[in-house]
């Protein structure tokens, strides 16, 4: 019977340590699965120092092999583990010169120790992928686990001490010190956390408080409560990276927006204020000439009492005509100027509505999604719960169809993400301009997108979005004057009666799964 030899490592050659040339003798028979007989492990001998079969003198069994057998089986008995288990047995087996059983326990050794995943193999010699492990082991507690302590100085410093214990720990009692001392850095990393999360629950409590308080301060027609909601909305949820860029950048963009329309508001205002300032002063110019008219009135009295002829007479009726005539037109002026005033007012009035209107249609652009200009995910929302609550009143149906872009990570990969990004604005308006005003497009995440279909069997929807599809094949996505077909896979969902928008989704995104499995650019129906 044959024996396949697997290659073997770089053996000691002629002139080498007779103990070297020992050990990977020992090496071959346990790999070899050959019995360790002395005449076995004499052929073994030679093949490795290099003499041929047939210069290999005859000579009498020479017990010196069965000697270092014993040796090597009372050495791994001393071994802490279980190696000395094997040891023991090996001793056994040369006592009994039981050299089958030798070879059986000898294979078994090589076999969970020389084959698979021990690191250390039982010459002592350490394997490259456990020094790979070993490095990547001390770099992930010197560096990411201590990098991820920030504000915890002692923990910092023992997780680089760790890293760096790891790195030159050999040795079981070593490794058992570094395992207890990783056990405590974990305990006391997750109190660090829990404490910490602890604090987040009541700094974001204390800020709902706010949110609420200044909430109830506000008008229910304010501009400001838009902003209060998504903030308040944002915080109740599980908060993300994602969601906190989003609703700073909506927000800095609205309150920007919302400043320029505040400060025109503000100059209406004061232009208000300043008329009805005038128009106090003229009124008070008026009453002043007025009073003056009587004054002079009471003279003119007088005199025509005193009056002895006619030419005094025709003197003071004179001046009463000039007066009076001057009193009529300082009135006729002022009225006109009080007119032009009230005007000036009525229309600054309606400047001002019109300033509040566009600052309470700035605070709903936090419903939208800045890059596509469909809804986000808080507009979707709203849409669903009008939409779903109409349908539930008159009997309706409403169907819902969620799309992901085909291959857009490569997309991205080949073009950049200026191109992807030009990509998503091109299919969100392919949409609006193919399908009904009363179809709503709204961004899922990333390239998927949702379709809100009132009052429209699955069929129709799905019918719906296969034209849609048609529509993008025929209108081409340019970039940098390339033409790039676009497509999509999309699933398609009936509403169930008092269905909620969470189980309806889950059912489109599980077709529109089957649809990618399909083959992509297809459109599926959910059960």
């Amino acid at each position: 019977m044959s024996t396949t030899v697997p290659p073997a490592s770089p053996s000691p050659g002629p002139g080498a340590n007779p103990t070297e040339v020992a050990r990977e003798a020992f090496k071959r028979l346990a790999v070899r699965r050959i019995a360790p007989t002395p005449d076995a492990y004499r052929d073994i001998y030679n093949e490795i120092v290099g003499v041929p079969p047939a210069l290999a003198p005859t000579v009498l069994p020479d017990p010196g092999p069965e000697m270092v057998l014993n040796g090597f089986a009372v050495t791994l008995s001393t071994t802490p583990g279980e190696l000395a288990d094997f040891g023991r047995r090996l001793n056994r087996a040369v006592k009994l010169r039981d050299w089958d059983g030798y070879a059986r326990s000898l294979s078994q050794l090589a076999e969970k120790y020389l084959r698979r995943t021990t690191p250390i193999d039982v010459l002592g010699i350490e394997s490259n992928d456990e020094r790979i492990l070993r490095d990547m082991l001390s770099r992930t507690l010197a560096f990411a686990v201590a990098s991820l302590l920030a504000g915890s100085p002692t923990l910092i410093s023992e997780a680089e001490a760790l890293g760096a214990a790891v790195k030159n720990a050999h040795g079981e009692a070593a490794l058992l010190e570094i395992a207890a001392r990783l056990k405590e850095l974990c305990y006391r990393i997750e109190l660090k956390s829990g404490d910490d999360a602890e604090q987040q629950e009541l700094l974001l409590r204390l800020f709902k408080l706010l949110l609420e308080n200044v909430g109830e301060l506000l008008d229910d027609d304010s501009w400001m409560r838009g902003q209060v909601t998504i903030v308040t909305e944002l915080i109740s949820g599980p908060i993300d990276q994602r969601s906190l860029e989003d609703a700073t950048r909506s927000l800095k963009d609205v309150i920007y927006k919302q400043g320029q329309l505040k400060h025109g508001l503000s100059d209406v205002k004061l232009t208000v204020k300043n008329m009805m300032m005038t128009f106090v002063e003229r009124l008070g110019f008026v009453a002043q000439s007025t009073g003056e008219f009587h004054s002079k009135i009471d003279g003119f009295s007088t005199r025509i009492r005193g009056a002895e002829d006619i030419a005094q007479l025709d003197v003071v009726l004179d001046e009463v005509l000039k007066e009076t005539s001057k009193v009529q037109e300082e009135a006729l002026l002022s009225r006109d100027r009080m007119l032009a005033a009230h005007q000036e007012v009525q229309e600054a009035e309606q400047r001002i509505r019109q300033l509040e209107e566009k600052l309470r249609n700035l605070s709903d652009l936090v419903r939208e999604d800045q890059l596509t200009g469909s809804l986000n995910r808080r507009g979707l929302d709203e849409l669903y719960e009008r939409e779903s609550a109409r349908a539930d009143r008159r009997g309706t149906t409403l169907c819902v169809a969620l799309l992901d872009l085909d291959d857009f990570k490569k997309l991205n990969d080949t073009y950049g993400h200026i191109a992807g990004d030009n990509a998503l604005k091109h299919l969100v308006k392919t949409v609006k301009d193919t399908l009904r005003s009363m179809d709503v497009i709204a961004r899922f995440g990333g390239e998927e997108f949702l379709i809100v279909l009132p009052e429209t069997t699955v069929e129709a929807a799905a019918a719906t979005m296969t034209r849609l599809q048609r529509e993008l094949t025929r209108h081409y996505f340019l970039h940098e004057n390339e033409k790039l077909l676009i497509t999509f896979s999309a699933g398609v969902a009936l509403r169930l009666p008092n269905e909620e928008q969470t189980a309806l989704i889950r059912r489109a995104d599980r077709a529109m799964y089957q649809a990618k499995q399909a083959g992509k650019n297809r459109v599926v129906i959910a059960s």
